[in-house]
């Protein structure tokens, strides 16, 4: 088969390809953050859009990037006119492979700081939408403050300075917007928090009124800020994925993306300057997306926990093998119904029965091959938000939680950095080496490790989390995991 590379004047004819582009498109989204999730969530819903509906086509996406490291996907798209493909593998192993085409645009910060300015500062423009990580957002995990010393924030409120952060860069446009007339954009995150809203609002405020207190006042009035929920699991593009989508299709892309075919997006309908129809493509637009939110970061997001720990010092290195392990299973789907699904509000639209299982499987899927290490880096930051909620809420109705306890009870053996054959555990959190630490004191002090009240706030003085934890922890490590699952799903 021969291989093109991709592009807009020439789209191959070997698998679908977005033929709208062809009637032009315009650019009435600006993101921060193109990576391989927004390409294989936001992009794809704006694809299936602009194909479905010719009066959409003022919804097309600038990408922008602003770190060192996105110089790589402005090479990557910027000769392909935007274009990239997105491979979906089923369980069944059967493949898709279709060209997503509404990135019709890529600035690079760096490169011309000015030009990425006035793009924000664009009249077509109406909304920005953020997939920085939680660690864009530069708030401190424990107290929640916008980071006022960051370096990089610093060097923005310079007098005179260019841009340099999303900070920099969004407040400088609405600044321009402001003074030209022009009504302000909508900052839409799609990142993975809790009330991503809330957080984008009150961050980019901070930074607003330490550069200009009369803008961060207009800013407050007039930029609407919705909270989404997201989900597609969409690990990082292997090495191998651009050969293979080249021999399967004829088409070299620089840059793939694989995911799994499960999507979900909800989006909160608040919005300054009007929005693409999204929910004629599948997108769940809601006045409250709290109760979908709080579904996701306490089955899926605290079942990855429920996981990753226990398949750590089993030994697994892929989460799908680990998922189809019988007593993890069943500790995932245990844990779900019994702990976490009690402490949800109700959920529009959704069979919470049938989204349990649905994740079973998704975790399964063997051709996604996301690692048990992904789901277990940043514990410090991830239990704290996902799990421990749950148990807190149990205990606060009278209720118990001995599957989600012994789950960080896992987590304090995985940071003693041996699993249960004695091989090395590699810990990659911010806190490794205290936790470290805390895990070996808790040998002779068994809550030693959950005497952290930023990560665990009381549960150590709650007798109700105390005890299965501790007794979890004594189990794990006088008998192994395996036999601590089945002694703890035999109860």
């Amino acid at each position: 088969m021969t291989v093109q590379p991709l592009r807009a004047s020439a789209l191959p004819t070997s698998i679908p390809v977005p033929e709208y582009r062809s009637r032009g498109v315009r650019a009435g989204i600006v993101h921060f953050g193109v990576g391989g999730f927004h390409r294989a969530h936001q992009a794809m819903y704006l694809d299936r859009l602009l194909a479905a509906d010719a009066a959409a086509g003022d919804w097309g996406i600038c990408g922008i990037g602003v770190r060192p490291a996105d110089a790589a996907m402005r090479d990557a798209l910027v000769p392909q006119d935007g274009l990239f493909t997105l491979t979906l593998k089923h369980p069944d192993g059967a493949v898709d492979t279709s060209v997503v085409g509404s990135i019709v645009d890529y600035l690079y910060g760096p490169d011309d700081p000015e030009a990425v300015v006035e793009r924000l500062a664009a009249p077509e423009v109406r909304i920005v939408s953020l997939t920085v990580t939680e660690g864009g957002y530069n708030f401190s995990p424990s107290t929640g403050e916008f980071d006022a010393a960051n370096p990089a924030v610093v060097a923005d409120l310079r007098a005179g300075a260019a841009p340099g952060t999303v900070f920099g860069y969004v407040t400088e446009g609405l600044r321009r917007r402001r003074d030209r007339g022009l009504p302000a954009f909508t900052v839409m995150s799609c990142d993975n928090i809790q009330g991503n809203g809330e957080v984008a609002r009150e961050t980019f405020l901070a930074f607003a009124r330490l550069a200009d207190p009369a803008l961060a006042d207009w800013i407050e009035a007039e930029v609407s800020f919705p909270s989404s929920m997201v989900d597609r699991i969409t690990p990082a593009t292997p090495e191998s994925l651009r050969a293979e989508v080249a021999e399967r299709t004829g088409v070299d892309d620089l840059w793939p993306v694989v995911a799994e075919p499960f999507t979900q997006w909800v989006l909160e309908d608040a919005f300054s300057a009007g929005r693409p129809a999204l929910e004629t493509v599948g997108v769940q637009v809601v006045d409250d997306v709290a109760p979908y939110e709080l579904m996701k970061l306490r089955l899926l997001n605290a079942g990855h926990q429920a996981l990753g720990h226990f398949a750590r010092l089993l030994g697994y290195e892929y989460v799908h093998d680990a998922a189809q392990d019988p007593d993890i299973r069943e500790l995932l789907r245990r844990y779900m119904n019994d702990e976490g699904r009690p402490t949800l509000r109700s959920v529009p639209g959704i069979d919470l029965d049938d989204y349990v299982e649905t994740l079973l499987d998704r975790f399964s899927n063997p051709a996604i091959a996301d690692t048990v290490a992904r789901l277990c880096q940043d514990a410090s930051d991830r239990i704290p938000k996902w799990l421990v909620p749950v148990i807190t809420e149990r205990l606060a109705a009278g209720a118990s939680a001995p599957l989600a306890a012994a789950v960080v009870a896992a987590w304090t053996r995985c940071s003693e950095g041996r699993d249960d054959a004695g091989a090395p555990i590699v810990i990659a959190d911010r806190l490794a080496d205290d936790l470290a630490a805390r895990a070996e004191r808790s040998r002779t002090e068994p809550l030693a490790f959950v005497a952290d009240p930023e990560l665990f706030r009381d549960l150590a003085s709650r007798r109700e989390f105390a005890e299965p934890y501790a007794a979890a922890l004594a189990s794990l490590r006088a008998r192994g995991a395996r036999e601590t699952l089945r002694e703890l799903l035999a109860r």
